[in-house]
């Protein structure tokens, strides 16, 4: 039998972005009515409609060339897909609260709570439920994130990636520009904006899934991120 839990935010106009981040606006192009002829028609149905937003929309892996400037020209469409095909493992984390550090001793003792270890390739997801407590409200772009020596630890257990609800992996203005340094240096990468975490905790292991758009030069890509099961 096969489970698949979704992990990726809508995206919709003016739905919450990252501060000077470009906004999000979704217009119809052309409709049926106007391919058919039916001007005037009460009836309008979308045929094709017209995208306007950051490559750090929504549910987003970054690309290592977002991390420093000595990482340009290692765009997305230059990174391997192995990264965005994964084990994955869930983490609680929801104790924390907004603009809270998440120390490496918070991720050992989650890891022993949950029983479970981290292996080298491994996406680690944090639930913070952030996204619940949050979303749409004035705390949004206030969450908990990594500590930097947060981030060094789980470099140094070789992960692919690691997954937040927040729509920045350290806490902004604190940690968030290093952890990203830090994912640059250490070779590995992390999603954003992720939410139905809450569904994985006390699950173990699974699939993780969550491909990029082939943006050429692209600093990161929106994903369908997904946890699946297979029995």
């Amino acid at each position: 039998m096969l489970e698949i839990v979704d992990l990726s935010q809508e995206i919709f106009s003016d739905m919450p972005v990252f501060p000077g981040l470009p906004a999000v606006k979704i217009t119809m192009h052309v409709s049926h009515e106007e391919w058919d002829g039916l001007a005037g028609n009460e009836i309008v149905s979308p045929a094709v409609n017209r995208l306007e937003l950051g490559e750090h929309t929504g549910t987003h892996v970054d690309a290592f060339n977002h991390m420093a400037r000595q990482y340009r020209g290692q765009s997305i469409d230059t990174m391997p897909l192995t990264l965005f095909y994964t084990a994955g493992l869930c983490l609680d984390l929801s104790y924390k609260r907004l603009r809270e550090l998440i120390t490496p001793e918070d991720l050992e003792r989650a890891l022993a709570a949950a029983a479970l270890a981290i292996k080298p390739g491994d996406t680690v997801l944090l639930y913070t439920d952030h996204y619940r407590r949050a979303f749409g409200t004035d705390d949004w772009h206030h969450g908990p994130g990594l500590s930097t020596e947060a981030a060094r630890w789980l470099g140094q257990h070789k992960i692919a990636a690691f997954g937040v609800e927040p729509a920045a992996p350290g806490v902004r203005h604190v940690s968030n520009q290093q952890v990203h340094h830090i994912c640059g240096e250490m070779g590995f990468t992390h999603y954003e904006n992720m939410i139905n975490l809450h569904q994985l905790i006390g699950r173990g292991r699974f699939r993780f899934i969550a491909l990029p758009l082939k943006i050429r030069g692209g600093t990161g890509s929106p994903v369908r991120a997904v946890a699946v099961w297979e029995e």
